[in-house]
């Protein structure tokens, strides 16, 4: 009878080790929080604002469903668009080639809030890509797109932004450079936002990790 025990034991545990392990899938509404390896500016964002577990968020896409197709919409030079799941993830790849992307997800208490959150965010697109970093100039950059569409609902909350190395509170020299050329003041402590911040949001919950970015703890 013991004997019988173990087997039928021995066998329940090979079996289910051989049962598909249940696949994460995205659905509308959820947030991607990618770590983007394309510029000096991306490094300079990602280094003044460290995200979930210390993660390094240089960018954020809404995902939504266009023609019974999941896309991420998303502000990204030149403008706001909707982008195939395969380009968006494949922009940056962790040591093992995985995307170093995190799914995030609103709370059970605030997915009411996605579907008005999106017809804001798809009125938006074909607006051009706001280079200067600041908020009410009819342009977005990737978070304040994000914080915009679900702004009615408080889901995420601006912050004075920082241009400012963390260690030596000295202006970054990329910023310097950047606004410079841009012919305007560094706009040092004016409301914004950035997918770190809106990653450490307590109405989200990180749901998967496809990849690890970088500073990421494990």
């Amino acid at each position: 009878m013991k004997n019988y025990f173990f087997i039928i034991l021995f066998y329940s545990i090979l079996f289910s080790s051989c049962l598909p392990k249940q696949k994460f899938e995205l659905q509308e509404g959820d947030l991607l929080f990618q770590d983007l390896d394309s510029s000096p500016l991306c490094d300079a964002i990602e280094l003044v604002t460290p995200g979930y577990k210390d993660a390094n968020f240089s960018h954020i896409g809404l995902v939504v469903l266009n023609n019974d197709t999941l896309k991420v919409l998303e502000a990204i030079p030149p403008k706001v668009v909707l982008t195939d799941m395969k380009s968006f993830f494949n922009r940056s790849y962790d040591t093992e080639g995985r995307s170093k992307i995190i799914a995030g997800r609103l709370k059970d208490e605030f997915q009411h809030t996605i579907k008005d959150a999106i017809i804001y965010a798809k009125n938006k697109i074909g607006i051009k890509y706001d280079e200067v970093f600041l908020m009410n100039n009819n342009s977005y950059y990737c978070s304040e797109l994000i914080f915009e569409a679900f702004e009615k609902d408080s889901i995420f909350t601006l912050k004075p932004m920082t241009f400012l190395h963390p260690e030596t509170n000295d202006t970054l020299t990329v910023w310097k450079n950047y606004y410079s050329k841009l012919g305007i003041k560094i706009p040092q402590n004016e409301p914004g936002i950035n997918p770190g911040i809106m990653s450490l949001s307590d109405k989200i919950g990180i749901i998967y990790s496809y990849g690890i970015p970088d500073g990421m703890e494990q």
